[in-house]
């Protein structure tokens, strides 16, 4: 999703038209999405730890909910065990994967957890 350039709208709309296929425009950088998950995960989850940072914005960077909901205050709160995936854009991977983690550390909740080397594989590929 972060590579899309064209309305998903309209493309969800041609699909349903039946107007296959639609041409989809696309961003040629590198994308890479690392995801906080809650305390406990994968065996357990916990839920209702208030999320902060959400409200960071960064350049080429989006944060997509997953197990997320709102309490009864409004606050943004952790609903299982994979919580959001912070996602990032960069014209190689290991651009991309630090500007990922950098947002990782600007969005906390109680217990979060994930893992630095996301891409490793790919961004060693890169460099090869």
């Amino acid at each position: 999703m972060m590579r899309l350039k064209s309305s998903l709208v309209d493309l969800v709309e041609a699909g349903i038209a039946g107007n296959l296929p639609a041409e989809a425009e696309w961003d040629e950088r590198k994308t890479v999405g690392i995801v906080l998950a809650s305390k406990g995960y994968p065996e357990t989850s916990s839920n209702g730890d208030v999320i902060s940072g959400l409200d960071t914005e960064m350049a080429d960077a989006k944060v997509f909910h997953a197990g997320t909901k709102a309490n009864d205050n409004g606050e943004i709160v952790t609903n299982g065990g994979r919580v959001l995936c912070m996602t990032a854009l960069g014209n190689t991977i290991g651009e991309a994967q630090a500007k990922a983690l950098e947002l990782c550390q600007k969005v906390t909740f109680d217990g979060v957890q994930y893992r630095k080397d996301i891409g490793y594989r790919a961004i060693a590929r890169e460099n090869a």
